[in-house]
């Protein structure tokens, strides 16, 4: 575990550092183009963040292949060699999209082209684990075709949801550590070395996106582009294909002992990818509907709109940070709800556990002008929007002040009427004949008066 945080901290660390010069470099080379009627911010800002999150893989994969656990994932196979090579050609194909743009016919095939270099190279679907008949071999041209679909689906997921200020690099992050958690078991609990390459494949991930989230967040000072969240997108997909297939239903079955238990341990397994896809289970549906919406509409399916689940959420009332932790918030719980049920033993605890968040993210998502007030101890430390507002007072408070009065210094039209009426009540009839006579409004400014006083105010 100490190799994987020291992998971890080091590809954190490069795109952190390198996220700052490449925001420079991107300023210099003209990749900030303008705002976009469907894009949600209101400044140009640059893009290209794909670089510096390329840089962290580097230097990741560098520092791993160092440590002496990790550097058999090296020796034994060709999983590092693959994500590499095809994480370089979609990491270029979004840099020219990023600084010129590039058409999406063109953009797919390129996504295909760098699923297939993997292919070639070894990552692939080998076998697909059925519930009740065990692993069911595949021909190499059906993996083949399994793997491409699955990496231009995880590619264009990711890419869809790259709309608000650090959505993308969340969710992704949260899906990481999700499959972490779960591909680490599988190697460390049951001893299954095929597991290993998905646990340093998702350990990457997370340094890359928390590196890059630090500039990311609302308000961004970088966008990732294309270049980072198609890259993001075919990483995910090589870590649900090189452990799709590779682990051995029996291994297990001679560690728990009964094949029950075996089935129940191995849900996200058995099931074909089921994991990976439920932990970007928001991305593909938002994929789904947009599809879905643009072909019924007569558009092409990457036609863009201003229509996705996130546009959605800012359009209902929610703020840009809310709408944010919402869609976190979601993958969290479809993430690790699924992690939670392949572990525990009792599936009901965790379904009335799911049941309880839902119910208390539903009515985060329907109350979206609710903004709770932080107590006056921790106001310091909360944004401003959580704060107490201060009391305004008005022009009469001092006077409802200085009269001892401990009403409000809000004063109605009827109570301002009577105050300002009260005064006259102690002139005497005189007073009250001489007052009548001095002009008021435009007539004092023109100099006219009016009644007894006529001739002393033209005098």
């Amino acid at each position: 575990m100490r190799e994987y945080l020291l992998v971890l901290f080091c590809t954190a660390a490069v795109t952190y550092l390198l996220t700052g010069p490449v925001r420079k470099f991107a300023i210099a080379a003209g990749a900030m183009p303008p705002v976009r009627a469907r894009d949600v911010h209101r400044e140009p800002t640059p893009r290209l963040g794909g670089i510096a999150m390329f840089g962290g893989l580097c230097a990741g994969i560098l520092v791993a292949s160092q440590l002496d656990n990790l550097s058999k994932v090296f020796s034994q196979g060709t999983d590092i060699r693959a994500l590499l090579s095809g994480a370089g050609i979609m990491w270029l194909l979004g840099v020219l999209d990023d600084k010129w743009g590039v058409d999406a016919l063109v953009k797919l095939g390129g996504q295909m082209i760098a699923a297939g270099v993997m292919v070639w190279q070894g990552v692939t679907v080998i076998t697909l684990p059925v519930p009740g008949v065990g692993p069911v071999a595949v021909s190499p041209t059906q993996g083949m075709v399994i793997s491409v679909v699955l990496v231009v689906v995880m590619v264009n997921a990711v890419n869809f949801i790259d709309g608000l200020d650090g959505l993308a690099g969340g969710m992704v992050c949260i899906a990481a550590i999700a499959f972490f958690l779960y591909s680490y078991r599988l190697w460390y609990g049951y001893t299954i070395s095929d597991a290993a390459p998905a646990v340093l494949f998702s350990v990457l991930l997370i340094g890359m996106c928390m590196g890059f989230l630090a500039h990311n967040m609302h308000p961004a000072r970088i966008f990732m582009g294309d270049s980072g969240s198609m890259m993001l997108g075919l990483m995910l997909a090589v870590a649900a294909i090189s452990i799709t297939g590779r682990v051995d239903p029996d291994l297990i079955t001679s560690e728990l002992g009964s094949q029950t238990a075996t089935v129940h341990a191995l849900v996200p397994i058995y099931i074909p990818l089921l994991l990976p896809l439920t932990v970007i289970a928001l991305p593909l549906a938002d994929l789904l509907l947009a599809v879905v919406r643009r072909t019924w509409a007569g558009q092409s399916p990457f036609a863009a709109d201003k229509r996705h689940l996130h546009h959605r959420l800012l359009q209902v009332g929610h703020s840009h940070s809310r709408a944010v932790l919402i869609m976190y918030f979601w993958a969290a719980l479809i993430a690790f709800g699924t992690v939670a049920f392949s572990v525990t033993n009792t599936g009901r605890t965790v379904v009335l556990t799911l049941a309880g968040l839902c119910l208390v993210g539903l009515v985060v998502l329907l109350t979206p002008r609710f903004r709770p007030r932080a107590p006056r101890a921790v106001q310091a430390f909360v944004p401003p929007r959580y704060r107490r507002r201060p009391v305004r007072r008005t022009a009469a408070a001092p006077v409802a002040e200085s009269t001892g009065s401990t009403e409000g210094p809000e004063l109605t039209a009827e109570s301002a009427g009577r105050t300002s009426s009260e005064p006259m009540a102690e002139l005497s009839a005189e007073d009250k004949r001489l007052l009548g006579g001095v002009p008021k409004g435009s007539s004092a400014a023109t100099g006219r008066g009016h009644g007894n006083g006529r001739g002393r105010w033209e005098r």
